[in-house]
């Protein structure tokens, strides 16, 4: 797989855009954390021997330099989709230099409109990192939230800096995207190798030629201090907030920040920020064997699977897998007038580990793909991750979200060789996908700017109750994440989702969307250790 983001802001149930993190930098959405919010009074050592600190809370006063951004006056107009306004909001490029100049931020808002009392403001926020949050807000939270829960609340989004309409990092064109996205991240020898390393340098090479003012400040700690300026324009006390995935990173950042400030706060399909990148890549190449897992024993349920019939071993059917995407490698089939192979189709399967919903169309997809040679319908799927048009533009979400990933944590691996020694680890997480999930980590080890962050715990102690919500078998937030993101959290109550899919909430269990609804609406969280199905 190509260093990538993951596919969410795609379609989930009931049209819902999906927030996921995104394979990259390590291929995953990774812990951010400035060196100036590094201290603290606790340390914990880690199981490599690393210490890693807490996040500190920043100071509860406002500094006199950021007083202009805390007392700036919105001016909303018409977004241009119906109910929805939109404004621009200012915060400092760099927070320890307010006066260096200015990021501008996209924002937009659908009022409350229903009776009862207001709640404030609920502030969405889909994944990525690279997801426009305005656009899930317009596609799916402004609309196809609970109506209680719209009828209550300002529904809120800002793109965050970097992303979409917040100034957007920009790298490749089009068609170097297309390249891109098509180099072999399964090399079999040194020039393959060699390819791939130069296909990195170039996309980091062209970020930061292209991004070069913004690419220091993308982190996930200046995304929350941006978060907080935009509570307080809003009339705010307390920040509300729905975050899922890489969204859950950055709103547990946010309350290890500014703990007081914490509202009701939701974290669905959680991260744990204590993990470095090879950890976090290794857990999510594991768990998206275990969604593997489970799409065999529904594929082979159905008389057109294409990995095997009944009583075909996951082994079996991801043995079938793997051979085609070797026969992919060295002969690529047709697929809408352009061509399939194995890096494409790869990143198509993938895309559909999010989503059960999402395994009629790949059953389908595969069949077409391996019986009739017509790779459209992977092809079709691998688009929808990238977010790649008809005509063959791309939109910054896999740039932004290298450029985040990238400042986040240090790379997984200092280069080829290292990721050598570590391939027989990831056959051993997933034998399918594992090889590709490496080798996709490395664009980080080139880029431009050297990372701000390290693994660390977040505690937010004083928080009030923050619901974290974890998905038994997600394949791309692990569940052994959300466990660890709430026993961090001082006020965390874990809610378990028995189930298949990345994240919870609006995806078909009344048990979930009822305890979340509760929670949003009467400040009641769930009790503790409570499981839905």
């Amino acid at each position: 797989m190509r260093t990538r983001p993951s596919p969410r802001s795609r379609r989930h149930r009931r049209t819902r855009p999906r927030s996921a993190i995104r394979l990259t930098a390590g291929f995953l959405a990774a812990a951010a954390l400035l060196v100036s919010a590094c201290s603290s009074g606790n340390s914990t050592t880690s199981a490599g021997g690393r210490v890693e600190a807490a996040l500190a809370e920043l100071p509860r006063s406002t500094p006199s330099g950021l007083a202009p951004y805390y007392t700036q006056r919105l001016r909303w107009r018409d977004c241009g989709v119906p109910g929805f306004q939109c404004a621009t909001m200012r915060a400092p490029l760099d927070y320890d230099r307010p006066d260096a100049g200015d990021v501008r931020l996209a924002v937009a808002r659908k009022k409350a409109t229903g009776k009862g009392k207001p709640l404030g403001s609920l502030l969405v926020n889909p994944g990525g990192p690279g997801g426009s949050a305005i656009g899930y807000l317009q596609q799916y939270a402004g609309v196809a939230y609970p109506a209680q829960v719209r009828a209550r609340y300002d529904m809120v989004a800002v793109d965050p800096r970097g992303v979409a309409r917040s100034e957007p990092v920009e790298c490749l064109d089009g068609r170097q995207m297309d390249a891109y996205t098509q180099t072999d991240t399964t090399p079999d020898d040194a020039k393959e190798r060699n390819a791939l390393v130069a296909a990195d340098r170039k996309f980091a090479e062209s970020c930061g030629a292209r991004s070069a003012r913004l690419l220091r400040h993308v982190s996930t700690v200046e995304a929350a201090r941006d978060m907080d300026i935009l509570r307080a324009v809003l009339g705010d006390r307390r920040l509300n907030y729905v975050g899922a995935s890489y969204g859950t990173f950055l709103g547990a950042t946010y309350a290890g920040l500014f703990p007081a400030r914490v509202g009701r706060m939701v974290l669905d399909g959680a991260m744990d920020p204590s993990l470095d990148a090879r950890r976090l890549n290794l857990d999510q190449a594991a768990g998206f064997e275990t969604a593997f897992r489970a799409f065999v024993k529904d594929c082979v349920r159905h008389s057109d699977c294409p990995l095997g019939g009944r009583g075909t071993t996951p082994a079996q059917a991801g043995d079938r897998l793997h051979a085609f995407f070797r026969k992919l490698d060295a002969h690529p089939i047709p697929a809408d007038g352009r061509r399939l192979g194995e890096a494409l189709a790869t990143t198509g399967v993938i895309a559909s580990m999010y989503d059960e919903g999402s395994w009629e169309q790949l059953r389908e997809a595969l069949t077409s793909a391996m019986k009739k040679k017509d790779g459209a319908g992977l092809l079709s799927l691998s688009d929808s991750y990238y977010e790649r048009d008809a005509d063959g533009g791309y939109s910054n979400l896999m740039m932004a979200n290298a450029a985040v990933n990238c400042l986040d944590l240090p790379p997984a691996f200092s280069g080829p060789e290292d990721v050598q020694k570590a391939l027989p680890a990831f056959e051993k997480a997933s034998p399918v996908f594992g090889p590709g999930l490496a080798w996709a980590t490395l664009n980080c080890t080139y880029w431009p700017v050297r990372a701000t962050g390290e693994p660390h715990r977040i505690e937010a102690k004083g928080a009030a109750p923050i619901v974290v919500v974890g998905t038994v078998r997600d394949p791309a937030t692990p569940y052994r994440w959300a466990r660890s993101l709430a026993a961090q959290l001082s006020s965390a109550r874990l809610l378990t989702y028995d189930g298949d899919g990345h994240t919870a909430y609006g995806r078909g269990s009344t048990c979930i969307d009822t305890a979340i609804d509760t929670y949003l609406l009467r400040g009641t969280p769930p009790p503790a250790g409570k499981r839905c199905s």
